[in-house]
């Protein structure tokens, strides 16, 4: 039963991903701003309705599949943009199997820390998130006092 889900979330799954991976450029360019994003060419208005749609619908498929699994779409792409730096044609691949392997190995020590329990995935992702999320919050509230905004 469970093999036929995969099946099924997995070809809409893999055509967003590449619909994704197709903007990449643009949202490299977007990152910069809206208004040089323009100045370059991009489509704005269309690259953001077709980047929030498609993302949407990843996100919906994934969670009817597995269910709600929190801060993984938080703590990879900021980890592997700190790592990989900030062009979105190396980001997107690399979060999308960096997300896998995090989940495969919260996974794995959600079953292995008390063996007669299977503790929740998203629990292990909680508390890797948590401060994963607040350390976020500290360092851009840093970076704002900087510039007098804090």
């Amino acid at each position: 039963m469970r093999l036929v889900v995969v099946e099924v979330a997995a070809a809409p799954i893999l055509v967003g991903l590449v619909v994704l991976v197709f903007h990449a450029r643009e949202l490299n360019a977007l990152a910069a701003g809206v208004e040089v994003a323009a100045s370059l060419g991009v489509a704005v208005q269309r690259t953001q309705t077709v980047v929030f749609v498609v993302a949407s619908l990843l996100v919906g498929t994934a969670i009817a599949m597995v269910g709600p699994i929190g801060f993984v779409g938080l703590i990879v792409p900021h980890a592997l943009r700190g790592l990989l730096g900030p062009d979105h044609r190396v980001l997107l691949p690399a979060s999308m199997f960096g997300g896998a392997v995090l989940l495969a190995l919260c996974d794995t020590l959600a079953r292995t820390v008390i063996p007669m329990h299977h503790l929740p995935t998203g629990a292990v992702t909680a508390v890797l998130g948590g401060p994963f999320f607040i350390g976020i919050l500290l360092q851009q509230k840093r970076r704002a006092a900087l510039w007098g905004r804090g």
